[in-house]
């Protein structure tokens, strides 16, 4: 069993499909919790302010299957894998972490390498699993985010809660 986290992100009508993407995670993956929901600014491109959050849950389910699955919740959302990758999204979910996986493949990286450098992905990870050991640095995940916090961000914690 892999303890596994994903990120959660759009900024096309995300108060619609957040709830629909997290109803559709703890289907697949029962006794997925969530963080709180964070909006951001866009990053790389002008557009909408984004909504963000992590999803952790345990599966016996591949990296593959994960993925598969994951995608699956953004197609059923809206996405199409054709998207250019720097423009407005209803759904993203993104891998974070698979257990004490690291992996580099055609198809992921793993633990995501940009997730120490990207607060709106880190702040919602600290916030569910800080005491989590990163696989790559052996450095506990708070203490990431409290060294990444010394920088400013506009990360804007928002009422939404996907853990009901």
């Amino acid at each position: 069993m892999a303890r596994v986290y994903v990120a959660i992100g759009g900024n096309v009508e995300p108060e619609r499909w957040f709830p629909v993407a997290a109803r559709e995670l703890r289907r697949r993956f029962p006794g997925a919790r969530f963080s709180s929901c964070y909006r951001n600014p866009a990053q790389g491109f002008v557009g909408a302010d984004f909504y963000n959050a992590v999803a952790g849950f345990d599966t016996d389910a591949s990296v593959d299957d994960v993925l598969a699955q994951c995608h699956a919740i953004e197609e059923l959302c809206g996405r199409r894998r054709d998207d250019p990758k720097w423009a407005p999204r209803i759904m993203d979910i993104d891998l974070l972490l698979y257990g004490e996986h690291v992996a580099d493949t055609a198809s992921y990286r793993l633990p995501r390498p940009d997730l120490l450098r990207r607060s709106f992905m880190l702040r919602p990870l600290a916030e569910i699993a800080g005491d989590l050991h990163h696989p790559s640095s052996g450095r506990e995940i708070a203490d990431h985010w409290r060294e990444l916090a010394r920088e400013p961000h506009e990360l804007e914690p928002l009422p939404l809660d996907l853990n009901v």
